[in-house]
């Protein structure tokens, strides 16, 4: 069934039956799911918020995690004007990594990243190091762009574009207020693909409450990982909006395996916004009916009851995969809580 069909036919009943029964035996699960096993936390730093770790195996064998991160006392919405990328190490993944240095810093006035730095995507393609990420020029969203640092080792040094890597549409498109959350995968045609998400800038100025904007995903391609990038005639490719009461996605990873093209997101509304979403595709636009990729974080682990200021307490966001002969490894995921209650990474296997 492809998207449009998915969202016009039995996709609303499916779906709105599902927003009461989180958990039940009537959810679709995905075998992805099916496969996690908690490994803990990590990188749980002192003074600091910790986001959006993206893995991947280094030359010397070791596990490289390139990372959000903020000062605590600028609560948690600092990721928005004060995020930096940082970049920390381990023997496994299921060892304590321990921080090498920050590679990416908002570079200030006159940049486009000029107040965060967030949203790592890591990806080595051929000799290089390939960082996707989001920065922005003036602390909101509304400037938020995909942006990209390319080095030749993971220790840098990093060289970043002096122009973002993808820009937002024209004013009332779909994607006419930002591009951020990249997600990029080689298709098998060698062409490069960028899953990138956005919103529409009236949908959000005219909405009330703690969710504004319907978050979709669109596709840019190019022929080479540093671009230039053209966006998908058909954009965008995944749009739950139709379903009603504002249900969308965001977060989202992709990659290329066993013939076809995989996703993992986070839920806002199709099963529970502390859930995560597994879709695939067999041509990478028209993605299959999803089914639960995650559950909360009480599904798996006992912790201590919230501090007043975490929100978000419970869930797992941001999930990117630590890839290994081609296969998914380990996931990691970011939550709110842990040792000084602020937020770090949440490390599953995948057995």
């Amino acid at each position: 069934m492809n998207r449009r069909a998915f969202i016009t036919g039995m996709g609303a009943s499916f779906l709105f039956s599902r927003l009461s029964a989180f958990g039940s035996s009537e959810d679709p699960v995905s075998a992805f799911c099916k496969r996690l096993q908690p490994v803990g936390r990590a990188l749980e730093m002192k003074d600091w918020y910790v986001w959006c770790n993206s893995p991947l195996l280094g030359p010397d064998g070791k596990v490289h995690v390139f990372f959000s991160r903020w000062p605590a006392a600028r609560g948690m919405g600092g990721w928005i004007n004060c995020s930096e990328i940082a970049h920390a190490v381990a023997d496994d993944p299921e060892s304590p990594f321990e921080f090498v240095q920050t590679v990416l810093s908002p570079r200030g006035p006159g940049h486009w990243d000029a107040t965060t730095c967030h949203n790592p995507h890591i990806q080595k393609i051929g000799d290089r190091y390939y960082l996707f990420y989001m920065g922005n020029s003036n602390g909101r969203t509304n400037t938020k762009r995909v942006g990209l640092a390319v080095a030749d080792s993971p220790f840098g040094p990093w060289r970043r574009g002096e122009q973002p890597l993808l820009e937002a549409g024209p004013s009332g498109a779909w994607d006419d207020h930002c591009t951020t959350n990249p997600s990029l995968v080689q298709h098998p045609n060698g062409q490069y693909w960028l899953y990138y998400k956005s919103w529409n800038t009236a949908d959000y100025e005219q909405q009330k409450g703690p969710i504004r904007g319907n978050r979709k995903y669109g596709l840019a391609i190019a022929d080479k990982p540093e671009g230039p990038y053209r966006k998908y005639e058909d954009n965008p490719v995944i749009d739950f909006s139709h379903l009603g009461n504002n249900t969308q996605l965001e977060d989202a990873f992709a990659w290329y395996g066993q013939d076809r093209f995989n996703m993992l997101a986070r839920d806002m509304g199709v099963f529970s916004h502390k859930a995560g979403l597994y879709m695939d595709a067999k041509d990478g636009l028209h993605w299959s009916d999803p089914s639960i990729a995650y559950y909360d974080a009480a599904h798996y682990i006992q912790e201590p009851p919230p501090a007043p200021h975490l929100k978000r307490y419970g869930r797992f966001e941001r999930p990117q995969l630590l890839m290994k002969d081609g296969k998914p490894a380990y996931m990691f995921t970011a939550a709110q809580g842990g040792r000084y209650m602020t937020a770090s990474a949440f490390i599953f296997r995948i057995k």
